[in-house]
C-alpha cells in the first residue's frame, strides 16, 4: 500500500512523539530538538546538531582522541602514532578501521600496531614526559624507518599537563629531519570525536604545512593535473578505486590520506592543483586553511553509485581543460555496461525495498544515491557526530518526509526501526547485532562488513551484492522482525 508524503510526515511527528514521552520532561525537551522530518524547500534538515549528548543514554559517538588518532593520524602509514596515556585507548582504537595500507608491518608501516606509553599510578603522579622522551629514543632504534612520530593525548594527559609540544620540540632537534608531532586530542575534549578531526587537522597545518618547505623538495615535479584525495580513510581499498577514475580521466594524484597516506604525500600536498575532498566533515577544516593560504580551491565529491559518480567526475573535470572533460565523458561511457549489467541483476530483487542509516562523517548522505540507484529508499537517516552544514548537505540527497535523526540514542532508534519496519538497516558494529537479533538485515557501513570496496564502478557492483545478499538471506526466514510476530 502506497503511503503519502503528508501521511509519512505524520506518521513520523507521531512516532516522534511516542519516543519522546517515555523520557523525563527536561530531557524530552532536549531531544526533541535532535529528532524531526525533511521538508522540502527547507535550508537543513529541521535538528540540531553538534551539541553535547545526554548522560545516561546510550550515544554511538567516540570522543576527540577516537577522531585523531583512530580517524585522521592513524592511518598515515609511514609514521608511529603514540598513544600517550594508560593502554586501554590505545588498544581500543589498534586496528579498528580497515584501513588498507602497502607496505611490511613494522619496517616501512604501522597502521595495524600499537604503541602506548601505558601509563600507570606513578606516572599520573609524576607525569610522563620523561617516559614520553624515552619511548620515542627506543622507537628510533627499533623502527629506524619510520618517517615521522605523531603523540596522541589521552585523557589523563590534559588533566596532568604533560608538555608533549616541548618534547616534541626537543626530539625533533635532536632527530634532526625527522616529523615528531604532538596532538591534544584528549578524549574529554569536545562534543564528540569531530573535535578530534579538528585538532588533528591543526596539528597538520602547524607541524607539517608551517614547517616544511615544499620547495625544497627537488624531487617533485608538478604537472597542471596534480590533485589530492583527501578525507578517504581507504576502508575497504575505496581511495585505489577512487584513484582508478581519476587516473583514468587523466588527473595525476600526488597525495592521498589519510588512508594508505604517507607524511610525504601530506608534504606534497601544497603542491596540488585541486584537492578532492571526500570526507567533509573530518578534513573541511584543512582544505579551507589550504585555498586560504596556498590558493588551492577545494571541491567534494561522491563515487558511490553511478549517478553520483557520474556528477562527481563531470564537476571534477570542469576544474580543468577539454582534454580532462572529454576524458571524463569516455569513462562515463565506458562504464555504462557494467552499471547496466549490476542494475540488470539486482534492480528487480531490491526496487522499493526501504533503508535506514545512521553512520558517521558523510555516509548518512553520499550513500543515499547508490541505494536509490537500486531502486531503494532511504526512509530514515542521521548522524553520529554532524554538525548543521552536514545537514545542509544532506537536503541535496534526502526525499520530503524522510525521517531525520541527530545522535540518536539506543532506544530512539530501535523504537524507529520497529515502527518504521525497513527493509535494511546500515550502521555501525554497535548497533549491528542489536538488529540482527532483532531479525532486521542489518549492514555496517562503517567498514562495509569486512567487504567493499563501495567507492567507484566496481564498488558499486559489490556494494549491489552485498546489498542483495543482506536482504535476500534466507536466514531471516528463521528469525522474525518485532512488526512480523503475533501480538
Amino acid at each position: 500500500m502506497s503511503v503519502t508524503v503528508e501521511e509519512r510526515k505524520a506518521a513520523n511527528k507521531a512516532l516522534i512523539d511516542e519516543v519522546l514521552r517515555a523520557y523525563p520532561e527536561k530531557m524530552a525537551k532536549r531531544r526533541a530538538k535532535h529528532l524531526g522530518t525533511f521538508e522540502d524547500g527547507k535550508p537543513d534538515c529541521g535538528v540540531k546538531s553538534n551539541i553535547k549528548s545526554l548522560p545516561g543514554v546510550m550515544t554511538i559517538r567516540g570522543c576527540a582522541y577516537a577522531g585523531s588518532k583512530g580517524v585522521v593520524w592513524g592511518p598515515i602509514k609511514d609514521m608511529i602514532h603514540i598513544s600517550h596515556g594508560p593502554v586501554g585507548c590505545g588498544q581500543y582504537s589498534w586496528a579498528a578501521r580497515r584501513n588498507y595500507y602497502i607496505g611490511t608491518t613494522g619496517i616501512d608501516t604501522f597502521v595495524t600496531m600499537q604503541f602506548t606509553s601505558d601509563f600507570q599510578e606513578k606516572d599520573i603522579v609524576f607525569g610522563g614526559d620523561k617516559k614520553l622522551d624515552k619511548i620515542i629514543d627506543e622507537i628510533q632504534e627499533l623502527f629506524p624507518l619510520n618517517k615521522g612520530i605523531s603523540i596522541q593525548s589521552e585523557c589523563p594527559i590534559g588533566l596532568i599537563g604533560d608538555d608533549i609540544e616541548a618534547v616534541s620540540k626537543k626530539k625533533s632537534a635532536q632527530y634532526e629531519g625527522h616529523t615528531i608531532l604532538p596532538v591534544r586530542c584528549e578524549g574529554f575534549r569536545g562534543v564528540s570525536q569531530s573535535l578530534g578531526h579538528h585538532l588533528a587537522n591543526d596539528a597538520i597545518r602547524d607541524w607539517i604545512f608551517d614547517k616544511a618547505d615544499p620547495d625544497k623538495r627537488p624531487e617533485f615535479v608538478s604537472t597542471p593535473y596534480d590533485v589530492a584525495i583527501i578525507g578517504d580513510y581507504n576502508i575497504g581499498g575505496d581511495a585505489w578505486s577512487s584513484r582508478i577514475l581519476l587516473e583514468e580521466i587523466g588527473l595525476r594524484v600526488i597525495a592521498q590520506w589519510s588512508g594508505d597516506g604517507s607524511i610525504a604525500e601530506l608534504e606534497n600536498t601544497p603542491k596540488a592543483k585541486l584537492n578532492l575532498l571526500h570526507c567533509y566533515r573530518s578534513m573541511n577544516y584543512i582544505s579551507r586553511h589550504m585555498e586560504e593560504k596556498y590558493c588551492i580551491p577545494w571541491a567534494e565529491y561522491n563515487f558511490f553509485g553511478p549517478s553520483m559518480i557520474e556528477k562527481s567526475l563531470r564537476e571534477i573535470a570542469s576544474h580543468f581543460d577539454d582534454t580532462i572533460k572529454a576524458n571524463a565523458e569516455r569513462v562515463i561511457v565506458k562504464y555504462r555496461p557494467l552499471v547496466d549489467a549490476v542494475n540488470a541483476k539486482f534492480r528487480a530483487r531490491l526496487q522499493d525495498k526501504t533503508v535506514m542509516l545512521f553512520v558517521g562523517g558523510l555516509r548518512p548522505r553520499h550513500v543515499i544515491g547508490a541505494y536509490e540507484d537500486l531502486g531503494m529508499n532511504v526512509v530514515g537517516t542521521g548522524y553520529e557526530f554532524g554538525h548543521n552544514d552536514d545537514y545542509q548537505r544532506t537536503t541535496h540527497y534526502v526525499k520530503d518526509g524522510t525521517l531525520i535523526y541527530d545522535d540518536v540514542t539506543g532506544y530512539e532508534f530501535e523504537r524507529f526501526v520497529e515502527q518504521v519496519q525497513p527493509d535494511l538497516v546500515g550502521s555501525g558494529i554497535k548497533e549491528k547485532y542489536v538488529f540482527q537479533k532483532m531479525g532486521v538485515p542489518f549492514r555496517q557501513m562503517h567498514s562495509w562488513d569486512y567487504s567493499g570496496p563501495y567507492h567507484g564502478y566496481d564498488g558499486y557492483a559489490i556494494f549491489a551484492r552485498d546489498m542483495d545478499m543482506a536482504i535476500s538471506s534466507p536466514v531471516w526466514g528463521l528469525a522474525k522482525a518485532p512488526w512480523k510476530k503475533n501480538p
